[in-house]
């Protein structure tokens, strides 16, 4: 037993010295093992079983984030032995439509989204936006996110007196920013409870309605449409769904902007700790995937690329988790908040390493003469 323990621990240290990760060694990336189950849990349980024995203390590192940058230049996920739990994961999600059902779109909502208004209100900008920002001029977290939302509302063509429908609107900062800021009236969906309650509160006294409702029960005409950080909960079963659900509410000389984080290759589902932990029955689309669903439905006005800035939102959000954590820790506890910041960190490494995009993506639907001229 002892020689195949000595063996075990000699595959992951080989498997981590090939992406210049050490074990025990002094760069911040390094691996602290603090308990020797953990070679045999990452050899037998793979991504899960990394991320679980972060959770439960036997390993540390000072910088997660550049870790898993360098396990993901590396490759080191191809080089890992598939478990079967990843397998069965992988056929569950190209058989069932995980996001099919009312039950389950909404399952997200109440697993991740409503974990707690608090946390969320310290870990975010003033306005609690809940995707990537836009740091092309920004010094701060803040700043980042109102150029954000001003460059969706540039993008559109935003104007006063516009209705314009927001699918997956969180707490309802882009509801508020257009409204406030351009004069528009916004009418916004989540699958949220909490986001609901917290968004209608600060949408008070502005031409702002905000509902507690799947995309697929959306209906009305509006002059625009945006969706922010949602679209990863779609599934690719029903990206054309959701992409006809669009088109049907949509002006026929309006503009729709995706934003959403892509992925490199289509895929089914996303890696297990994440999908168990963080964002159940999610995942992330493809180019490939978003252009089949649009085939036919809308014009590609514009496709703008700006990943790596949210590995800038992510490190942000995580100082101000840690900075806050001294008043958080009573309600959640250690575990989850070695769990938070693991999530936090490995995915600013999957942009870092530029594994994982952020597209905004701008679609009409054939009926504007005019050609769209890009904004930045």
């Amino acid at each position: 037993m002892q020689g195949m323990s000595d063996t075990t621990k000699q595959l992951v240290e080989g498997l981590l010295s090939g992406a210049g990760v050490s074990v025990n060694g002094p760069e911040p990336w390094s691996i602290q093992v603090h308990n020797d189950r953990f070679y045999r849990r990452v050899l037998s349980q793979g991504e899960l079983g990394f991320g679980e024995a972060y959770m439960d203390g036997w390993w540390d590192c000072e910088a997660v984030d550049e870790l898993v940058n360098r396990l993901l230049r590396a490759d080191i996920r191809s080089r890992l032995k598939a478990h079967p739990k990843l397998l069965f994961h992988a056929l569950s999600a190209a058989l069932v439509n995980q996001q099919g059902t009312r039950r389950r779109a909404f399952q997200v909502g109440e697993q991740h989204y409503d974990v707690g208004n608090d946390l969320y209100s310290r870990m975010l900008d003033k306005r609690m936006v809940y995707t990537c920002g836009y740091w092309k001029q920004a010094k701060n977290l803040d700043e980042a996110q109102e150029h954000k939302l001003d460059l969706v509302c540039r993008k559109i063509g935003l104007k006063a007196g516009d209705h314009v429908l927001d699918i997956g609107c969180g707490w309802g900062s882009f509801a508020q920013f257009a409204a406030e800021r351009y004069g528009a009236r916004v009418t916004g969906v989540t699958v949220s409870k909490e986001q609901l309650a917290l968004g209608r509160k600060r949408c008070e006294g502005l031409p702002v309605e905000l509902f507690l409702k799947d995309y697929r029960e959306i209906t009305g005409a509006f002059d625009h449409v945006v969706s922010l950080g949602m679209f990863e909960h779609v599934g690719y079963k029903n990206y054309r769904t959701y992409m006809r659900v669009v088109r049907r509410v949509l002006k026929n000389d309006g503009l729709f902007l995706l934003h959403t984080i892509g992925g490199l290759k289509s895929a089914h589902s996303v890696g297990l700790w994440i999908n168990k932990y963080i964002f159940p029955n999610s995942m992330l689309p493809s180019a490939r995937q978003i252009t089949k669903a649009t085939e036919g439905l809308f014009v590609l006005e514009d496709w703008h690329n700006f990943g790596p800035y949210y590995d800038q939102t992510l490190m942000a959000w995580d100082e101000n988790v840690e900075r806050a954590w001294p008043e958080l820790n009573t309600r959640y506890g250690e575990r989850f908040q070695r769990m938070w910041r693991y999530y936090l960190l490995a995915c600013a490494g999957t942009f870092r390493s530029r594994t994982n995009q952020l597209w905004q993506i701008v679609l009409s639907k054939g009926g504007r003469p005019r050609m769209y001229e890009r904004v930045s």
